[in-house]
């Protein structure tokens, strides 16, 4: 080692270290030098009114104008914060973020006719600030892995809220009306929210241990615990999500990286023995007590996709839907990210989503290997997956947040501008190299 230098050995200590080195390490990936702290409130913000209103019943009974109220209140905190730390409004060109803005269109013209209420404008003004909210924070978007740590921790705070529901009042967290499933007992959390926040972080977390962005022990305090409430939350759509997201996110590494063809190899031998030796307990949690029948219908909701689309509609309808609801038909949840896009924004709604999955796997494949467009696969892919069970790819919702996230992996790096020559460096000559002898014209020599 050469004289004066010190080796300094990285932090052990506490959850909120170890949180920081699950999440990314000194070097390539860490928050760059022009990005704010604050962008990460921000996106927390963001985070918090994606929560929703509609859930269990909780310890502390929490009156619903109010959830909504605070909600509301985060995302309007996310667009004046985000809006204070990018007053020059600079952007950048996003694919992503301008096929939201033009989703926007079906939804105000559907909106506008009322058909569904007031709240659909109400809806709309929502979706404009989610969208305006992403535009102010693209200039920030330059293929770092900034914005995934920033995902892990707000979730992981979410956690903590359901982990200490679950430790107050079990009764709470697991009630009979859910069938046992593990709820949010202190903020109103349903069993495939928990599920789906569990599942993108043990992606996520994965993922940055074979890129080699943590050490194994940082990265287990948050894949067990959230492996847990996975698993009590029996969501079967996250689970298949998570194991084909995670497949593809390291097959896209696998010629490039060492450590993630021996966990590739390894995890394709313990899944088969875990398939072949827990086959029986493995079927149980699938089916969640449920008849094979009603497995098969997907818990009934294909009924209610039969019904919607036999449902007659006009042309105005058909092209540019109902307006923005709450996700449901005939008083019963769509749970299809498709079907109510095309019931809320019609087949124009349904081409603009297509596209933009499209446009953002194109590019994601696109990329030369790395762990950034790795983990951007495993978020496509994910939201892709889900989107089968579960709505909210036609409104602000965490499925667009995990998209968001893909499109900032996705992105190009900012690159430096360019100085502008001075007046005397453009009269000036610049001298010659050592070593090098300048030609002097035969004018000059006399």
């Amino acid at each position: 080692m050469a004289a004066g230098t010190q080796r300094t050995n990285p932090p052990r200590g506490g959850l909120p270290r170890a949180l920081d080195s699950a999440v990314g390490t000194p070097g390539e990936g860490m928050r760059p030098p022009g990005t704010p702290k604050a962008v990460g409130v921000v996106w927390g913000l963001l985070g918090l009114n994606t929560l929703g209103s509609a859930g269990a019943q909780t310890i502390f009974p929490i009156p619903r104008s109010l959830i909504q109220m605070v909600t509301m209140g985060a995302l309007v905190g996310a667009f004046a914060l985000a809006l204070a730390l990018n007053l020059r409004l600079r952007i950048r060109a996003n694919a992503f973020v301008l096929l939201l803005t033009l989703l926007l269109l079906p939804s105000l013209i559907s909106s506008a006719n009322l058909e569904s209420g007031f709240g659909a404008l109400f809806r709309c003004a929502r979706l404009t600030l989610f969208v305006a909210t992403l535009w102010l924070l693209s200039r920030w978007w330059d293929g770092s892995l900034t914005f995934v740590r920033t995902h892990i921790r707000m979730y992981f705070v979410v956690f903590s809220s359901v982990i200490a529901g679950l430790v107050i009042s079990p009764g709470a967290a697991m009630p009979e009306l859910y069938g046992g499933r593990l709820v949010g007992a202190l903020w109103p959390l349903t069993p495939p929210q928990i599920g789906q926040y569990a599942a993108v972080i043990i992606g996520l977390t994965v993922l940055l241990v074979l890129g080699r962005r943590t050490t194994g022990r940082s990265a287990a305090l948050i894949i067990v615990p959230s492996l847990v409430l996975l698993a009590l939350t029996h969501t079967r759509t996250a689970t298949i999500g998570l194991l084909a997201g995670l497949v593809l996110a390291i097959l896209s590494l696998v010629l490039s990286s060492a450590a993630a063809r021996r966990f590739f190899t390894w995890a394709v031998l313990c899944a088969t023995v875990t398939a072949v030796g827990f086959a029986s307990a493995l079927q149980a949690w699938f089916l969640r007590g449920q008849s094979q029948e009603y497995f098969t219908s997907l818990t009934g909701r294909a009924k209610v996709w039969d019904a919607l689309l036999d449902a007659p509609r006009t042309l105005v309808e058909e092209l540019f839907g109902t307006g923005l609801g709450d996700k449901s038909f005939g008083g019963l949840p769509i749970d299809n990210s498709w079907l109510a896009v095309y019931d809320e924004q019609g087949l124009t709604g349904v081409v603009v989503v297509v596209t933009l999955f499209l446009v953002l796997g194109g590019v994601a494949l696109l990329r030369p290997p790395s762990l950034p467009r790795a983990c951007a696969i495993f978020l496509i892919s994910y939201v892709a997956i889900s989107s089968y069970t579960e709505a909210g790819l036609g409104d602000a919702s965490a499925y667009l947040l995990h998209l968001a996230v893909a499109a900032s992996l996705l992105a190009t790096p900012a690159t430096a501008p360019v100085l502008e020559p001075s007046a005397t460096s453009r009269t000036a000559p610049s001298p010659a190299p050592e070593g090098v002898r300048r030609h002097v014209p035969r004018w000059a020599r006399r």
